[in-house]
């Protein structure tokens, strides 16, 4: 899971937000962990690591989501990892077993959900560890959009019609809009 984010928009670390009696980073690991057995956190560990998860740091602070995603490879000794942002409050175990599921039966690197606009959303996406050098290529050419980073391999799109799996918090009235649902 990805946690090293900045949150400027946001005011304050999005991750550490108070969330269902506990903090928002908690909320969607235990989801993650609920779908695919266990969550790691890319991110501080000292900010992080009283979560109760495994946190391993960014090797790439400041190079965004792509950065995130390429430490989160480097870390990994499994085949395909489940790479999740920590403010999508709305992420449930069933959809992210169920895209786990589908990767495992693709030959694609990745597979990478498509909300109801068509948009690709690859911060709820599965990786295999293969793409590490790929990402690792594209970052050291500056390349900081994932999509973008994700050029040359097979990426496979899987609709979904819900976007409430992809919806995340940005700013302080999105959190306030959220929670007053």
């Amino acid at each position: 899971m990805l946690t090293g984010g900045k949150s400027s928009r946001m005011g304050e670390d999005k991750a550490l937000l108070p969330f269902r009696g506990g903090v928002l980073a908690g909320h969607v690991a235990a989801t993650v962990a609920a779908a695919a057995g266990s969550a790691v956190l890319i991110g501080n560990p000292q900010k992080y690591g009283h979560l109760g998860y495994l946190v391993v740091p960014d090797r790439r602070p400041g190079a965004g989501p792509a950065g995130g995603i390429e430490s989160a490879l480097s870390y990994t000794i499994a085949d395909w990892n489940l790479l999740v942002a920590c403010d999508m409050p709305g992420i449930s175990a069933k959809f992210l077993r169920g895209l786990l599921d589908a990767a495992e039966r693709l030959q694609a690197d990745a597979l990478v959900p498509a909300g109801p606009s068509g948009r690709l959303e690859p911060l709820s996406a599965v990786y295999h560890r293969r793409c590490l050098e790929t990402l690792r290529s594209a970052l050291e050419a500056g390349v900081r959009k994932v999509t973008d980073a994700l050029a040359g391999l097979e990426v496979a799109r899987w609709a979904v019609d819900d976007r409430a799996c992809f919806e995340n918090l940005n700013t302080p009235e999105e959190w306030a809009s959220y929670h007053g649902r």
